[in-house]
């Protein structure tokens, strides 16, 4: 358990950065939607750390395990309906709605911390 949730910590955490990346190569000046776009990323990266830090000290430390389970909840809701409404395809879907779900069912998990 432990080690799938670093998986999944980390692996949000290059999604951020492939959508931090991806930010430069979507638009071409600096926008109101480019930066909207970059703060998705930025969402990301933050979340996925607070999961690794959950991972380490959440036993410890039950207002982080609180705090990253509420953020990957929000976080997971707002992925499926983003994916809904800019029509996603399954494939995306599948894989961001499981990275962020996983998380968020470990982040509760006590096995799945240090």
């Amino acid at each position: 358990m432990k080690t799938l949730y670093a998986v999944c910590g980390w692996l949000i955490v290059v999604l951020g950065v492939v959508h931090m990346a991806a930010a430069t190569r979507v638009y071409h000046s600096l926008t109101s939607p480019a930066i909207w776009f970059f703060s998705g990323g930025v969402t990301l990266v933050l979340t996925g750390a607070l999961n690794l830090l959950n991972r380490a000290y959440g036993r410890h430390a039950p207002g982080l395990r609180w705090t990253c389970f509420a953020a990957d909840l929000f976080l997971l809701v707002f992925s499926a309906v983003s994916g809904v409404v800019t029509h996603g395809s399954p494939a995306s879907m599948v894989l961001v709605l499981g990275m962020i779900g996983g998380a968020t069912v470990l982040s509760l998990t006590p096995r799945a911390h240090a």
